[in-house]
């Protein structure tokens, strides 16, 4: 009952939202100071056209984690309308062309999972710890298992 209500929620902030994680954690200090390793990020899509300045949540091709960076600069194509972007972490030296699958310059809309519209801080750090250290995350599995089985309901 739980796992599906947890679903039916998760698939209702996707509608809303229009982002395919609406939630994302961030895992890394690239973004400091505006985010922190471990703040949590609430993402938005809308059909609006992306701006430089705004902070994006992206997957490049090739790799399952998906990056959370500022939006530096924007080319619009002129045959198609199209908006390509180029990115960089507010506490990385050069822009994310390096993190891009090889051979690509820019991202394109179908790459941004969306934009950054709120954050809670130190909140995603549940996350990484049970990412990190493994036996944590089987000990609280254990715990919840001991939990269910000895209850009297």
């Amino acid at each position: 009952m739980i796992v599906t209500s947890a679903l039916i929620i998760w698939k209702g902030l996707m509608c809303i939202t229009g982002s395919e994680s609406p939630v994302v954690v961030v895992l890394s200090g690239s973004m400091e100071p505006g985010f922190k390793r471990g703040d949590i990020l609430f993402l938005h899509m809308s059909k609006d056209p992306i701006r430089a300045g705004e902070i994006v949540v992206f997957n490049v091709d090739g790799r399952e984690i998906p990056i959370v960076h500022r939006v530096i600069k924007v080319h619009e194509r002129q045959d198609t309308g199209e908006v390509d972007v180029l990115t960089k972490g507010d506490n990385n030296f050069g822009d994310d062309r390096l993190l891009y699958a090889h051979g690509q310059l820019w991202l394109q809309r179908h790459h941004i999972m969306g934009r950054a519209v709120g954050f809670l801080p130190y909140v995603g750090w549940v996350t990484i710890i049970m990412t990190e250290k493994p036996i944590i995350k089987y000990i609280l599995i254990g715990a919840l298992g001991l939990l269910v089985i000895t209850s009297k309901e």
